[in-house]
Order: structure tokens, then sequence, then C-alpha cells
């Protein structure tokens, strides 16, 4: 409970662009009636949905990180209980994995691994995810989502792809793959993206569709971490894709690595849609062929 406390402390403070020195000096009970007041009046720092109204669906956001830990997060966190709120669905934060038990997740629609980084999830807790998908419930990776639990083929092949390595953050061109998806209308069939560009493993399933794609011809694709190099993908470098998988639904997006994107409302409605139809099934392939 404190790291959680701790951590989005820490969040708000930087939001006021306070000093270090400065953030040491502020009177503990000033927090406390700022973690007060947050958690009266928005739903992303609630426990958990037993006392939240009847909406759309209810989502589990997961930002755990035991590796890299990305200076988005706390932008990114702000951004989806917006996101909750202009589409009337429920949001709840947690850093802890301890939530990841078959009591806890009955309550939830959509998990959403935003930026995890690492092993975050205990033995058990994998357990519960697993059978969390198997009720066919959603599941949600944004960009360092493929960076998690890499010793576990199965959150693998939930995934989709598993992040090798990156070049240094570029402008490259970003093609749309299909718009027939909720959110995709929001991008142009290309357009100029600045991100940290991922390279991936081959795909762990062969029933992935894929949404968004990086053109190589764009950007320097050479990267070097000494014991892993990395020159791009080849022809065709998948960015964001979804799939039916282990009874539920799975969608992920590489974007998300700068804290702007996340005012980006190409990409909010990007994560929105997958979001939407990892909690319901609803891709209105139909409507949006006409």
């Amino acid at each position: 409970m404190f790291v959680n406390i701790y951590t989005r402390l820490k969040a708000f403070l930087s939001l006021l662009n306070m000093s270090p020195i400065l953030t040491q000096k502020v009177p503990l009970t000033l927090a406390l009636l700022w973690l007060t007041i947050v958690n009266v009046n928005h739903h992303a720092y609630a426990i958990d949905f037993k006392h939240m109204p009847n909406k759309q669906f209810n989502v589990l956001l997961f930002t755990k990180t035991n590796e890299w830990h990305h200076k988005s997060i706390p932008t990114a966190v702000q951004a989806l209980q917006k996101l909750a709120d202009k589409h009337y669905f429920n949001l709840v934060w947690h850093e802890e994995s301890r939530y990841f038990n078959d009591d806890y997740l009955s309550a939830v629609d959509v998990v959403v691994f935003l930026s995890t980084t690492g092993d975050v999830l205990a033995e058990p807790e994998q357990q519960a995810l697993q059978r969390f998908m198997s009720k066919g419930r959603g599941f949600v990776g944004i960009h360092s989502a493929s960076d998690t639990e890499k010793n576990w083929p199965w959150f693998q092949q939930l995934v989709g792809h598993t992040f090798v390595i990156h070049p240094e953050v570029q402008t490259a061109l970003l093609t749309v793959e299909t718009d027939k998806f909720p959110g995709m209308s929001a991008f142009k069939k290309s357009m100029l993206w600045t991100d940290e560009w991922y390279d991936f493993s081959p795909n762990h399933n062969e029933n992935l569709t894929y949404l968004l794609s990086v053109d190589e011809r764009s950007y320097n694709t050479k990267s070097d971490w000494g014991k892993v190099n990395g020159k791009g993908m080849g022809e065709f470098h998948p960015i964001a894709w979804y799939q039916n998988f282990a009874g539920g639904r799975s969608f992920y997006t590489a974007l998300g690595h700068l804290p702007a994107v996340y005012q980006d409302e190409a990409f909010l409605a990007h994560v929105y849609g997958g979001i939407f139809w990892a909690a319901t099934g609803k891709n209105f392939t139909e409507l949006l062929s006409k």
C-alpha cells in the first residue's frame, strides 16, 4: 500500500515541477490531504470496483516495473483516467500484483499492462491471469508490456511478439495496415510519428491481425547495446495488432514511450479502441467496411 501511495505522490509532485529538494520539504499533512482528495474524486485511485457506479465496463490499469521504469507513466495514467471519464468506464490503477487473484479479477473486464517491465507476477498471479482470459475477458498491452514476463511463454503468446531492442527515439513514417478496427480512423493512412521504435521477435501466434507498421526506410534502425544489436525487422515492421487468444481478446500497441504521446488524440483513440474491443469484442467490421 505504501509503495502505491509513495509512487502516486511522486507523480503528483512531478506534475508541479518541484525540485527534489523542495519535494522533500512538502509537509506530510499536505501530501495526505492531496491523496484523500484524489481518492474521493478520481476513481483511478480507488482500490476496487465495489462502490463504483455501473458503467460500460471495468478496467484494471497495471503499471508495475521490475526493470526499466518509463517516466511517461504518470502522464499516461492521467490520460487513461480522462479516457475513462470521456467514454464512461470504470478505471482502477494498481502497481501491486497481489490484485491478480480470482476474487478481484471477477469484477474486471479488461486488464491494461501499461509500460510494465520485467517479471511482475508471481506464479499464483500468473495462473489467475490465465483463468481471467479463459473466461472471455480482455488484455491490453501498451509499449513495454512486450518487455514483460519474458520467461513466461504463455504471456509472450498473449502479447504476440517479444521486445528485443530499439534505437534512439526518432521521427518515422507510421502506416495504417487496416482501419477496420475501433479507433483506427483517427490515424491518417501514413503520417509522421515520433516514438521509440521497438524491434520484435518473430510472432508467437499466427492469428495476429496487424493495425500499424513503421516504414524502416524513414528512420535509422541500427542499435547497439553491446550484447544485443539491432538493425530493424526488414520489409514489414509491425507496431500494433490484436488477436483472439486463450478464450479472450488481446490488443497491443508499441507506441507510447514519450509523455507527449498521451496528449495526442489519434493515439488516445487508438488506445481506447483497443480497450473497447478487448472489453466487448465489438470491432464494427461490417459497419466500417461500408
